[in-house]
């Protein structure tokens, strides 16, 4: 018994309030009584209840001008409302404007059992999907950003005080960690939020075109020039710079970009005047750039200069328990992108999913559950729905043959709807057998 609940009954009979009194404080809750509506209000202003039980017929005030009053000033008030006179039109009214339920008296102690039983059923409830809002809230606090491993939490409470200064930053970590996702995030936190926020992959852009992008060009600077155009670094002034795959950029462009950083200035292609730029620069690469500048690839010079907070993005596989989280992020998204139906993902394919490598990171992952959700021909995504991504790629470990045996009894069991005859007639094994494996593994169908 939740011996922090606060029960209030309101009725102008003394019998009916002195016996249900009794029976719930036998019954382990903490009790009020009130002979009035009005009564009732200047209880609840003196402390709060977590539920009412409310006569609809009371001289003064009556239980339905009571029960709006409490969930309006009190929304998370559970209102019963009771009568000895009931109709379903009092009912209806009484539902409509807030009420939990309806009783009719004389009330039966079994009876009353069972109504608090559904009432603490869906304070619970409730209580647990608001801690779970607020957990999710606090897991992901960024846009998009999901996780709630060590790793992940980590780099959510330093997100806040890489933005606050102004540093340039260098996100390190294999391609699909979400680089860019943590410098939108470290853009959006800090007081260049106002200004733009322009991201670029140096690794897919030719040398001479990112000198254009970057820099911008006069009119006939070279072939193709038609008119002036701004580069990035003049058009994000004041905002954020994202520089992807920096380690791809040639030596002149690492150069090139060393002087804008120390001097604040650029100049067009074509032109000689210098513009002043003010911008933040945050970097990514999945390259060891230690060991491009040993091999004389990079410039050391420029790598401290862009270096100066480094945050390493952990994989997914060194951080496991993210995935659960995210695959429900991405199956909420794709089922509305695609209209389809497809609300959860089987135990057994968060296992396959948990074993995997997942060498493309969270991109890999979020590819895999979107095709599942556009191929899925029902509203639970199994195991076999991922099939494909096993194909030239092992999963972490080999199974022994306990788990490949429960892999293949939660997989037929999902195939039947959790049915276990038509199961253990797969499976080959009596009714009797299967319920021992089930019961042996822990398997929940």
């Amino acid at each position: 018994m939740d011996e922090k609940i606060n029960i209030m009954i309101v009725d102008d009979e003394k019998i009916v309030r002195e016996s249900l009194y009794f029976w719930f404080e036998n019954a382990g809750y903490r009790v009020e009584t009130a002979a009035s509506g009005f009564q009732a209000v200047e209880r609840l202003e003196k402390n709060p209840f977590d539920i009412m039980f409310v006569d609809i017929k009371m001289p003064g005030m009556d239980g339905i001008e009571l029960l709006e009053t409490v969930k309006q000033d009190y929304p998370d008030t559970i209102v019963i409302i009771i009568t000895a006179y009931g109709s379903i039109e009092t009912a209806i009214k009484a539902m409509q404007a807030g009420a939990s339920d309806y009783l009719l008296k004389p009330f039966k102690p079994d009876y009353l059992s069972l109504v608090m039983e559904k009432i603490l059923q869906q304070r619970r409830l409730t209580s647990e999907r608001n801690y779970l809002k607020g957990r999710l809230e606090k897991i992901s606090q960024f846009d998009n950003i999901i996780g709630q491993s060590a790793p992940m939490l980590e780099i959510f409470d330093l997100i806040p005080e890489i933005a606050a200064s102004d540093a340039s930053v260098l996100l390190t970590g294999e391609t699909g960690t979400g680089k860019e996702l943590v410098a939108k995030a470290i853009h959006a936190k800090s007081p260049r939020s106002h200004y733009p926020f322009i991201a670029m992959n140096c690794g897919a852009i030719p040398d001479t075109l990112l000198e254009s992008e970057l820099f911008g060009h006069h009119k006939g600077a070279f072939t193709g020039a038609s008119h002036t155009r701004k580069g990035f670094l003049e058009v994000v002034s004041g905002g954020t710079l994202f520089l992807d795959e920096i380690g791809e950029i040639s030596p002149k462009m690492q150069i090139d970009l060393l002087r804008v950083l120390e001097e604040k200035k650029i100049t067009r292609i074509g032109n000689s005047e210098s513009l002043d730029v003010d911008f933040r620069l945050i970097s990514a690469t999945r390259k060891n750039l230690a060991q491009s500048i040993a091999a004389g690839e990079f410039r050391e010079d420029f790598y401290y200069r862009i270096n100066v907070i480094q945050v390493p993005l952990p994989p997914l596989r060194d951080r496991r328990e993210d995935i659960p989280l995210l695959v429900q992020h991405f199956l909420e998204k794709y089922s509305q992108e695609t209209t389809k139906r497809v609300d959860r993902v089987s135990r057994n394919a968060l296992i396959r999913l948990k074993q995997y490598e997942w060498i493309g990171n969270v991109r890999e992952l979020e590819n895999a559950v979107e095709r599942a959700v556009v191929l899925s021909k029902s509203r639970t995504l199994r195991s076999a729905d991922f099939a494909f991504i096993d194909a030239g790629r092992p999963r972490v470990k080999t199974p022994s043959l306990r788990e490949l045996e429960q892999d293949y009894i939660l997989e037929v069991l999902e195939l039947c709807d959790g049915n276990i005859t038509q199961s253990a007639k797969i499976l080959g094994i009596n009714r009797v057998t299967l319920h021992k494996k089930i019961d042996r593994y822990g398997l929940k169908r």
